[in-house]
């Protein structure tokens, strides 16, 4: 449920409020909007009665939360939510672009591509330190080495770091080196990854599972909201359909549905969601158009040497007319 505060409702009114939503065995989550506080009760509410509630000081009023994903809803709060690391901004207004190689192969290879993603326009960096590969034949990335110097690139540049964890035991050595911890297609219902992620305090980029329903990807982003970090991204990366022409189905219709349900940014992934590299410029286009909060490119400096997505991968000056392409959109719909 939620518990909407007055207008003038005072610090202490509001921390009164808190504590009693926890004396009755429930999570409160505190948000500020724009016009008012509202404290969400989240928990298993059956004993719990609304009008032990709604006679607290500073109450305006108690209302339920009727979607099954509590903290994500709109119900709970109207407002877009942007998610600010360094300079990389998503949300509210704000199109953040992460671009990078899929997997860390070499200093060289991550600063030079650090290098022309920035100069093309993006503000973060992506770049798998740990692969999850189909095959256990196929490159598994260079782990640790590898977040070493995607955080070089980071000093030397000034892109936020965004890489993906793959396991709970792992999440603090990623959450050292990255500042945005990535959560893969196939780890979308990893509910003990979610909430160690949570946990951390790091922004997080949510990936959703290819089969998975847009109701299992918001309870998956509902984990780690639960455990009180508010900086979670949706990222859509296409979904297992029938057809073959692509490698997955990009549902660009997500986004404003996504938009209507949830107040988290919204981040679409053409590379993933197409599997072709041609195709990836009018889909980042195309993401923008429709509202998308921001994008996430797969880009190598020599795409056909790549130890992994080559196929996928924008090489620099693919990219850079991209980004010319998008900000051209993202400027006629007055999205900054």
């Amino acid at each position: 449920m939620i518990v909407v505060m007055e207008k003038n409702a005072t610090p202490d009114q509001i921390q009164h409020m808190v504590d009693r939503v926890q004396e009755m065995g429930l999570k409160a989550h505190v948000i500020t909007g724009t016009e008012r506080t509202v404290v969400a009760a989240v928990g298993d509410e059956r004993d719990t009665k609304a009008e032990a509630l709604e006679s607290g000081p500073g109450v305006a009023k108690v209302l339920p939360i009727l979607a099954p994903y509590k903290v994500a809803s709109r119900e709970l709060k109207p407002e877009p939510t942007q998610i600010q690391v360094l300079d990389f901004k998503a949300g509210a207004g704000a199109l953040g672009v992460i671009a990078g190689p899929c997997s860390v192969e070499s200093e060289e290879q991550i600063m030079s591509s650090a290098v022309a993603v920035k100069k093309a326009g993006a503000t973060a960096l992506r770049g798998g330190a740990f692969k999850p590969r189909t095959s256990p034949y196929s490159f598994q990335g260079m782990k640790e080495e590898g977040l070493k110097i995607l955080a070089q690139a980071r000093a030397e540049t000034g892109l936020a770091v965004v890489t993906e964890v793959m396991t709970s035991e792992e999440v603090d050595l990623v959450a050292k080196y990255a500042d945005v911890l990535q959560i893969g297609a196939r780890n979308m219902q990893n509910y003990r990854l979610l909430e160690a992620v949570g946990k951390s305090g790091k922004a997080v980029l949510l990936k959703r599972g290819a089969s998975a329903t847009i109701d299992e990807f918001l309870l998956a982003a509902e984990y780690v909201l639960n455990e009180g970090n508010p900086n979670v991204m949706l990222c859509e990366r296409g979904i297992r359909t029938f057809e073959t022409h692509t490698r997955f189905t990009l549902p660009l219709a997500t986004i404003p549905y996504l938009h209507r349900k949830t107040h988290l940014p919204v981040i679409i992934d053409p590379s993933h969601g197409t599997g072709h590299a041609y195709m990836v410029p009018d889909m980042s286009v195309a993401a923008v158009a429709a509202g998308a909060d921001g994008l996430i490119i797969e880009v190598h400096p020599t795409p056909e040497t790549a130890a992994s997505d080559g196929y996928q991968s924008l090489d620099f000056e693919q990219f850079e007319e991209t980004m010319r392409r998008c900000k051209r959109v993202a400027e006629a719909i007055a999205v900054s």
